[in-house]
């Protein structure tokens, strides 16, 4: 069970380390410092963090085989913090299993808060008959999308999209993932086909569909359900 406000940083840079613990203790959470893979990946084992904020450049290993490593084991929030800033980069470390990729330099608060989504969406029971996000509702029990208390027409398949999109809500989703989870490993190339049907959710359950605040577009990665209060 991870320790409730624990945090496991693995970076080399000790002026990073710094910087993050500063900012995370001023937020009330206990850290945890790793400057090497290998013993940050102790410290994850040992320590059972509620998020593990991990660099890809480490002296020892390389940050992609540090999150396989962990990812292999335990399913606990992993946020890459990284200079990298490459589409294949992220790509990479979210279809090995990254919750989130924030780049260098960042902002604090922006941080914080990415932290805050991924330990809400944690915390979400896998048994919940359904979720709420603004004005949408989901019952799983049911297979029914609501807006403003109203049943919207939808597709099986938009549904499941949907229901993706909101058990994973403030997570960026890959179009390989979302693709294979959906329609099988033999789809996951076929990112022009999920275009359409994001198009067509979109039409269901965007106020303007040019300006969506529901399903937003990582551009050349995927798609992610912001959280929204209303």
């Amino acid at each position: 069970m991870a320790i409730q406000n624990t945090i496991v940083i693995i970076d080399d840079e000790a002026q990073i380390r710094k910087i993050l613990s500063i900012t995370l203790e001023a937020a009330d959470y206990k850290v945890i410092e790793s400057s090497k893979g290998k013993d940050g990946v102790i410290a994850v084992a040992n320590y059972h963090p509620q998020i593990v904020i991990l660099d890809l450049g480490l002296p020892d290993e390389d940050g992609f085989s540090v999150l396989k490593e962990i990812r292999s084991w335990s399913n606990i929030p992993i946020i890459i913090l990284s200079v990298r800033n490459s589409e294949e980069s992220i790509v990479k470390a979210l279809d090995l299993g990254a919750d989130d990729y924030i780049t260098k330099p960042f902002n604090s608060s922006e941080l914080l808060a990415r932290i805050r989504a991924n330990i809400r969406r944690t915390q979400q029971s896998d048994n919940e008959t359904s979720l709420t996000n603004g004005k949408l509702k989901i019952d799983f029990v049911q297979r029914i999308v609501y807006k403003n208390n109203k049943e919207l027409k939808l597709t099986n398949t938009e549904y499941l999209l949907l229901s993706l999109f909101i058990k994973n809500i403030d997570k960026v989703l890959t179009h390989n993932f979302v693709l294979k989870e959906i329609w099988g490993p033999s789809h996951t190339e076929d990112s022009q086909y999920l275009r359409v049907f994001i198009g067509q959710i979109r039409k269901k359950i965007e106020d303007d569909i040019s300006q969506p605040k529901y399903i937003i577009t990582s551009s050349g990665v995927g798609y992610r359900m912001k959280m929204l209060n209303d």
